[in-house]
């Protein structure tokens, strides 16, 4: 891989409430190199989104920002001012948001969509602005670009209006693409057309991509590194061939079990048991302790488990290993 690009060190992102306190992320540290891609799983609810939208400063209240470091190409992010970090959105990071179908704004056509952030960050208009346009969907691969540029956003399939917000993302070609589960509304072979177009996109631009996801499957074909996440803590992280195969966490383990495998036989596919805990309700030590098939009396530590170095960019958070 290439230097470091994205380092995010011990971010804590919370809620604030009047009588409570959701800790959303409480802890979480990855970094990102240039040109690598890295894939954020777990369940819904485990931090994936809400640690994207802490790194572009654009997590909605009551939420805010209350501890960590979010380093970029060698400055805080944390420490930059609104007008600085509407600079770098868009042309240094840039993010495609989960629903298309609800980030594409109905009464304007694609065109003004995409032209609006190269205008914003690049000053261009008139022809040269159409031709900027032109040029993104030409890239995403949407047929007759020059005639797309005019159409709305219901004129499209769910397909186009991934491509759409995809080159949306893209247009002020970006270090950093952050695609938050951006193959959720597709079908099976649409989606392996925009996960090719992606990685494509990825080696012209020289991208570096942070890929959350739900699917392992997509985490192994797209990722280099993985970042398992539950609830607010990152509880595994390390290259995604060490994690599929020497996984040491229960809850990857759990994860990777709950995938359907063709060549096996089963009665009933395997689920996890319970449901992840309430954020404002947090169990003391680990929190995936509930749960867990594989706790011993070390387990019921009211600490939260250490970081623990197992192998050379493989961390594990689990009292069995401490």
């Amino acid at each position: 891989m290439g230097k470091r690009l994205l380092e995010v060190q011990d971010l804590k992102t919370h809620f604030i409430r009047e009588k409570s306190v959701v800790k959303a992320i409480d802890g979480v540290s990855f970094y990102v190199d240039e040109n690598e891609t890295l894939g954020l799983v777990g369940e819904s609810g485990s931090g994936k989104s809400i640690s994207s939208l802490s790194i572009l400063r654009l997590v909605p209240k009551p939420g805010r920002v209350v501890g960590g470091r979010i380093i970029f190409e060698g400055q805080d992010l944390l420490a930059l001012s609104e007008k600085q970090m509407r600079e770098l959105r868009g042309r240094a990071i840039s993010m495609i948001l989960q629903d298309p179908m609800t980030s594409l704004n109905p009464v304007f056509n694609v065109g003004d969509q995409i032209g609006e952030s190269i205008a914003t960050h690049f000053k261009v208009k008139g022809a040269d602005l159409l031709a900027r346009v032109v040029e993104m969907l030409r890239l995403v691969k949407i047929p007759s670009p020059e005639t797309r540029v005019s159409a709305y956003p219901h004129q499209m399939s769910g397909g186009m209006k991934q491509r759409i917000a995809g080159a949306i993302s893209i247009s002020c070609r970006p270090r950093l693409l952050i695609a938050d589960e951006p193959t959720t509304s597709l079908d099976v072979t649409i989606q392996q057309q925009y996960l090719n177009l992606l990685l494509d996109i990825q080696k012209r631009e020289n991208l570096a991509l942070i890929f959350i996801t739900h699917d392992l499957g997509i985490v192994a074909k797209m990722c280099h590194r993985v970042v398992v996440m539950y609830a607010g803590h990152v509880v595994e992280k390390g290259d995604v061939r060490e994690i599929f195969y020497h996984s040491l966490h229960p809850y990857t383990r759990a994860l990777l079990n709950s995938v359907p495998k063709m060549e096996e036989k089963v009665k009933r596919l395997y689920n996890i048991e319970g449901q992840p805990p309430s954020l404002l309700n947090l169990p003391p030590g680990c929190n995936f302790l509930p749960r867990c098939t594989e706790k011993t009396g070390k387990c019921s530590s009211e600490e939260y488990p250490p970081e623990v170095e197992v192998s050379p960019n493989h961390i594990v958070r689990c009292w069995q290993h401490v």
